[in-house]
């Protein structure tokens, strides 16, 4: 049993414990938000709202739902600092991710629970 339990921890130093790994796979979604951010930042208010036509048309035409995420994602995130002065935060964005998926995951109290949905 304790040779179990050293090999076991020896693999997680290695490799990571499960929640790591996929939290490092989710945040890398976060990061392609923020990098896609850099230009609907830029965006006028109008050209803003026209990005929601333009994700559906691409939605219609074909494009995977995991393909728009980040887009879309990043639309969201620049609507809600222009209208409510709130910019969603990294782990908000990775919530946001894991509830598209379809799972759960649990936030600290004050991380903004609500926002994320």
């Amino acid at each position: 049993m304790a040779v179990q339990q050293t090999v076991s921890k020896l693999f997680e130093k290695i490799f990571g414990s499960r929640n790591a790994r996929l939290l490092k796979k989710l945040s890398r979604v976060a990061d392609s938000v923020e990098f896609v951010e850099q230009s609907v930042s830029k965006l006028s208010d109008d050209d803003l709202r026209a990005q929601t036509d333009q994700l559906k048309q691409r939605i219609k035409d074909g494009t995977p739902l995991d393909e728009v995420f980040a887009d879309a994602l990043a639309v969201v995130r620049e609507a809600s600092k222009r209208a409510q002065a709130h910019r969603h935060f990294h782990c908000q964005l990775v919530g946001g991710k894991v509830l598209y998926d379809g799972t759960v995951a649990e936030m600290k109290t004050g991380e903004g629970k609500t926002i994320v949905c």
